[in-house]
């Protein structure tokens, strides 16, 4: 069945976590993806939100802990949860899915067995402005019977969707007028609480 499933992520949150990593080009960072199953068909997860987390030390376990739980609180009385985990490399060449976010994506499968982790591709992000191309620059990773986590196929891009298709537009003019600059993240917000881990402002 987890083969079968396929993603569905809102534009708001495909472009928070990419906007995430372009503020720290030279950094990973790391994000969760928010979201259900859809009542209607148990098959496809719906990502209505993310969150991004740290650009810093994103195997220490403390900060990732109450983050967590942070964000369970306020999204669950919403009746969403967690259902996936987003990472970028530090290393622009770099395209293979660390010990880190498998750990991540590992202890996030205890809670949510449908989770998915996305990996940021970057020389897909990087033709986006010369491009007409509508898929994520993301790569999907699901578990396999053996809980190893494994590219998806061939069919990876169908089992991947952003829900609006101009998604990628969008991004490309957020791009162009830096609003990766305005994104917080987790690291900000512990380093100053009065920082809104959930970029209320972010879109308006």
């Amino acid at each position: 069945m987890v083969a079968e499933l396929k993603h569905e992520i809102s534009q708001t949150a495909y472009i928070k976590l990419v906007l995430h990593a372009l503020k720290h080009k030279t950094t990973a960072v790391n994000g969760v993806l928010l979201g259900r199953v859809n009542p209607q068909n148990d098959t496809v997860v719906e990502i209505t939100d993310s969150v991004p987390l740290f650009h810093s030390n994103l195997a220490l376990l403390p900060p990732l802990e109450i983050a967590l739980i942070m964000i369970e609180e306020h999204y669950g009385s919403k009746g969403l949860g967690i259902v996936g985990y987003f990472h970028a490399n530090e290393r622009f060449d770099d395209a293979e899915l660390g010990i880190v976010a498998k750990n991540i994506g590992d202890h996030i499968c205890r809670y949510f067995p449908q989770a998915a982790v996305f990996l940021l591709d970057n020389k897909k992000l990087e033709a986006l402005p010369n491009g007409k191309d509508q898929s994520p620059v993301m790569q999907l990773y699901i578990r396999d019977a053996s809980k190893n986590w494994k590219l998806a196929g061939p069919d990876g891009g169908n089992r991947l969707v952003i829900k609006e298709p101009a998604a990628n537009v969008v991004l490309s003019d957020y791009i162009s007028s830096e609003k990766w600059q305005d994104v917080v993240d987790f690291d900000d917000h512990l380093d100053d609480i009065k920082m809104d881990w959930l970029n209320p402002e972010l879109f308006k």
